[in-house]
């Protein structure tokens, strides 16, 4: 089932929060429209603390959620590898659960 959210990357205002291309430029995860679509059961993005921003320093959606700020679950067993933070000790996203924190 499918569940419309407003859009975290863009905290529901349509523009692209960092006017890479101008102060007109539409969000790049919503593309305008201020809200998304995400698969029923999900939860807040822990790699990314649910901002929807990529926290690996670049101005671009989070690589785990895509922008979103969640992320649809399929199981509510924390991941052994990462204890559910969603992190490889690298700090990029746990390979196991591919930074969701749930496996």
């Amino acid at each position: 089932m499918s569940t419309k959210i407003e859009c975290t990357y863009c905290k529901g205002q349509g523009k692209d929060p960092f006017h890479l291309l101008s102060n007109i430029s539409k969000c790049q995860v919503c593309n305008g429209l201020a809200i998304v679509e995400i698969d029923a059961p999900f939860r807040v993005c822990v790699f990314c603390s649910g901002t929807g921003i990529n926290p690996l320093g670049a101005r671009v959606p989070c690589i785990v959620c895509n922008g979103k700020g969640n992320n649809s679950i399929t199981s509510e067993v924390v991941c052994a590898k990462c204890i559910g933070t969603g992190r490889a000790v690298d700090g990029l996203p746990c390979t196991t659960c591919k930074g969701i924190g749930y496996k």
